[in-house]
């Protein structure tokens, strides 16, 4: 029996998948528990119209971090911080000090998470960063540490 899966099932498929599956186990399981829904023709249109849909939003997302990507690559963002004596900060500066700034400075927003910063910024100066905008999308660029005005 044909069914589009409602939700993402383990060891059967994603959201909107169509798939084949035994009568008993459709009609005394899956169908029962909401999970399924039978695979007429226009369900079936409907699965393939969503999918669809899918995959442009995808496409379009995709161009837009590999946009934000080129944007960001190479590029310096400057943090602000009150640094003590010998050009040590009070703390360190976190990734979401860097987040607010691209968003102040380069007016891309980066969710914290997805930033990465290799060593623990304690000092002035230059250090990289990665951001991972989109699955396959990075960015390096570079984060200047100065002394707060």
């Amino acid at each position: 029996m044909k069914v589009i899966l409602l939700k993402d099932i383990k060891d059967l498929g994603k959201k909107d998948q169509i798939v084949n599956v035994s009568d008993g186990y459709a009609k005394n399981y899956l169908i029962p528990r909401k999970m399924v829904k039978p695979a007429t023709e226009g369900a079936v249109n409907d699965a393939k119209e969503k999918q669809r849909a899918q995959a442009e939003k995808k496409a379009r997302e995709l161009k837009l971090a590999q946009e934000a990507a080129s944007n960001l690559n190479g590029t310096e963002v400057v943090v602000r911080v009150k640094i003590g004596e010998n050009g040590k900060l009070f703390g360190a500066v976190s990734t979401k000090d860097v987040a607010e700034a691209l968003k102040a400075q380069r007016h891309i927003e980066v969710d914290k998470k997805k930033l990465e910063i290799p060593e623990t910024i304690k000092y002035k100066g230059k250090y990289k960063c990665i951001a991972r905008i989109y699955p396959t999308v990075t960015a390096e660029f570079t984060i200047v540490v100065e002394q707060e005005q």
